[in-house]
């Protein structure tokens, strides 16, 4: 299993997921920057994704749902802030509604993924940060933790 590590820290408002691949950082990048790809690892296996707008350059923009056992949508939006290929990005990521615009009554965060050569591979380290304690103790209420961490072990099966 690639996680690592999980931490949250309802001080400094922050989730960190840290995660190593055996796979170089440009075949991690790949995933990030094709929605085909992403779509195989984003959410948690049974709530796959399907990406329904892709640009993953700085002002770009990333919608998609996640689709529940029972059929049931849950919609999502990065807006794009900062790419440096192929080690990191940054995004703004909110929850949204149906049309893709972003649902104010839940939780905003600002997230950095940092790609890394190590031993061959390539040691990711995901940051999550959030306006206010209750922003992350609502996404940590939801299940945040355990997600990601699924999420993010299906990128062994992919680049194996």
């Amino acid at each position: 299993m690639p996680v690592t590590d999980i931490t949250h820290d309802l001080e400094a408002l922050t989730l960190t997921i840290t995660a190593r691949f055996a796979a170089p950082v440009q075949r991690i990048w790949q995933i990030y920057a094709d929605p085909r790809q992403l779509e195989q690892v984003w959410g948690p296996p049974e709530y796959p994704a399907t990406v329904v707008d892709h640009s993953l350059a700085p002002g770009g923009r990333v919608a998609y749902f996640m689709t529940g056992p029972e059929g049931e949508r849950y919609y999502g939006l990065w807006s794009v802030l900062e790419v440096d290929a192929p080690h990191s990005f940054s995004y703004q990521d909110s929850f949204a509604h149906e049309d893709f615009s972003p649902d104010t009554e839940l939780p905003v965060s600002h997230c950095v993924s940092t790609f890394t050569p190590q031993d061959g591979g390539t040691r990711a380290v995901y940051v999550t940060s959030y306006a206010s304690r209750e922003g992350l103790q609502t996404v940590l209420d939801m299940g945040v933790e355990e997600g990601s961490r699924t999420s993010i072990d299906q990128i062994d099966a992919l680049v194996a």
